[in-house]
């Protein structure tokens, strides 16, 4: 069984994030649950980024500033850099909800069965001003019918225990976007999640890596080849909506400007009310 007072890892990749970078980190250090541990592992920045990060050296258990090969390479830094029973991903433009965040996930996790190695809870997906676009995750009955075909948990909301890297390795960085996705499928294939519901765990914002209709694209092609890795068939019939989407998105984007390019995704979102990934990213 897990221990009283669980230990939590938040592991933040960071570059050329110095705009946003001060609010995700004060995010994690007002934290009042005290079992906690800060991670940052820069890119190699060039922006102030690095400055930022050392105006909390004293602060931060472990950080490192150094060219690396993507986000994932990062994390995998981050997972071997830490120490804690469950690691949490924190974008560098996303922040914690509130200061008790880690404080109730713990005391759910409290006396979690070892057999239970990833936990999540809600996300709030906002725009580039802080308007909360929508709530994401879903409890685990609805998600796991839809992970054969999309990434069904989103990252933000996740905690993972320190024995599914033992179990698994790390992330494959040879995927620049769905590695998480891929990772995911390795342990929900013979596991399951505990949902932390009524749990709100970050707020993350539109603009990253998997958000940017240039890699749309690329995402759908990703994706597949994470399912294909995991025994699974990679080009269920809605893949092709999704990847004819994430090709008119980018074409939108590039022809129209970014803004009104997300106003015809906003509104196509409305109409079909379905805010997940398929939608986001696309």
């Amino acid at each position: 069984m897990a221990t009283q007072n669980p230990g939590f890892s938040i592991v933040i990749a960071t570059f050329n994030c110095a705009a946003t970078l001060k609010s995700s980190i004060e995010s994690v250090l007002t934290q009042v649950y005290p079992h906690k541990e800060l991670v940052v592992i820069d890119g190699g920045s060039t922006d102030g980024t690095v400055d930022i990060i050392r105006s909390f050296d004293s602060e931060i258990s472990f950080w490192l500033s150094e060219p690396d090969r993507g986000v994932y390479q990062a994390w995998n830094k981050g997972v071997d850099a830490s120490q804690g029973e469950w690691l949490h991903f924190l974008g560098a433009d996303d922040r914690l909800v509130s200061p008790d965040v880690l404080g109730r996930v713990a005391a759910r996790l409290r006396n979690c069965p070892e057999e239970i190695r990833l936990a999540y809870g809600n996300v709030l997906l906002i725009s580039h001003t802080g308007q909360v676009i929508a709530t994401l995750n879903e409890p685990w009955g609805k998600a796991r019918r839809q992970l054969r075909r999309r990434l069904s948990i989103q990252t933000p909301g996740i905690f993972f225990r320190r024995s599914m890297f033992r179990v698994h390795g790390r992330f494959d960085e040879s995927f620049r976007i769905a590695a998480d996705y891929e990772f995911l499928l390795r342990e929900l294939a013979v596991g399951y999640p505990l949902f932390l519901d009524n749990i709100e765990i970050s707020y993350w914002r539109l603009g990253g890596l998997s958000s940017d209709p240039a890699n749309g694209p690329l995402l759908r092609y990703e994706d597949a080849r994470a399912r294909r890795m995991n025994g699974l068939f990679p080009y269920p019939p809605v893949w092709c909506w999704e990847l004819l989407k994430s090709h008119v998105m980018r074409i939108l984007h590039r022809s129209m400007g970014a803004h009104r390019a997300v106003e015809i995704r906003n509104l196509y979102r409305r109409i079909t009310r379905n805010p997940l990934r398929s939608d986001v990213d696309s």
